[in-house]
C-alpha cells in the first residue's frame, strides 16, 4: 500500500513539474573588435544559450557559406540547430524559431537597429525580425 502510494505521489509530482529549458548551443561568428557583437553574445548567455563565439577575419565568407544575402546582413552571423541567425535577433525569437521549426533558412534583423539586443541606446527604434529562405525572400516573424 505505501509503495503504491509513493509511486502515485511521485507520478503526480512529475506530471506537474515544469519542463526545464535545456540550454541550446549557438555558434556566433563575429569581428573581435565589435562591441555590439559582444553585447549580443552576452544577451544570448543571459537568456540561457550556451554560446561559442568565434572571431573571424572575413565575415562575408561566413555569410556566403550560410546563404545570408547582402540585403539581409548585419554585423554577425550565428548558427543554431541547423538555422542561421543574422544580426541582433532577440533570444525570444530564436527560442520561438527552435520551438516551431519552420521550413526556413533562418532569422535576420538586417542592419543594426537601435534598441535591438546589443544595440541598446537612448532612442530605440521599432524593428522586425524576418525569416528568410534559400532565395533570400523574407517574411515578418516578430515585431519589436
Amino acid at each position: 500500500m505505501i509503495r503504491g502510494l509513493t509511486k502515485a505521489v511521485l507520478f503526480a509530482a512529475l506530471s506537474v513539474a515544469p519542463i526545464a529549458y535545456t540550454a541550446q548551443e549557438i555558434t556566433v561568428y563575429k569581428n573581435a573588435n565589435c562591441e555590439c557583437c559582444g553585447k549580443w553574445v552576452e544577451h544570448l548567455r543571459q537568456n540561457g544559450f550556451q554560446v561559442k563565439a568565434q572571431d573571424v577575419m572575413d565575415l562575408n565568407e561566413i555569410k556566403a557559406r550560410y546563404g545570408v544575402r547582402p540585403h539581409l546582413a548585419s554585423c554577425h552571423t550565428a548558427v543554431v540547430d541547423g538555422y542561421v541567425v543574422e544580426g541582433h535577433v532577440p533570444a525570444e525569437a530564436v527560442r520561438r524559431l527552435l520551438g516551431e521549426r519552420p521550413k526556413v533558412r533562418g532569422l535576420t534583423v538586417p542592419g543594426m537597429p537601435v534598441g535591438s539586443p546589443g544595440m541598446e541606446g537612448p532612442h530605440p527604434e521599432r524593428f522586425n525580425v524576418y525569416t528568410f529562405d534559400d532565395k533570400g525572400e523574407t517574411r515578418v516573424y516578430m515585431r519589436y
